[in-house]
């Protein structure tokens, strides 16, 4: 099993806006349906407030590499460039 934890940090001020695009787009529901996906899950960071982690896991590797070539993955690329300023990514292999 693949986790990644996905930290988003925003341009001041941008964080809902941003995490408001996302649900607008549909990027966990869609994700969710996709094969291997086991958990994919927005949480708002209290102690740093332009930042929002995305927690996904995945039944392999490969699976994850499939999710990053949907046309979803590539619009959430463009909200990126939007609302970010950074992202930061964290991988597990359990």
């Amino acid at each position: 099993m693949l986790t990644w934890n996905v930290t988003y940090h925003c341009k001041s001020g941008q964080r809902e806006a941003f995490y408001q695009a996302l649900c607008d787009l549909g990027i966990r529901a869609n994700s969710l349906k996709e094969e291997g996906n086991l958990k994919y899950d927005y949480f708002l960071a209290a102690a740093a407030p332009e930042d929002l982690l995305l927690v996904e896991s995945w039944t392999t590797p490969e699976l994850q590499q499939a999710h990053c070539q949907t046309e979803i993955f590539g619009r959430l690329q463009e909200l990126k460039a939007q609302y970010c300023d950074s992202v930061q990514i964290d991988k597990f292999d359990h």
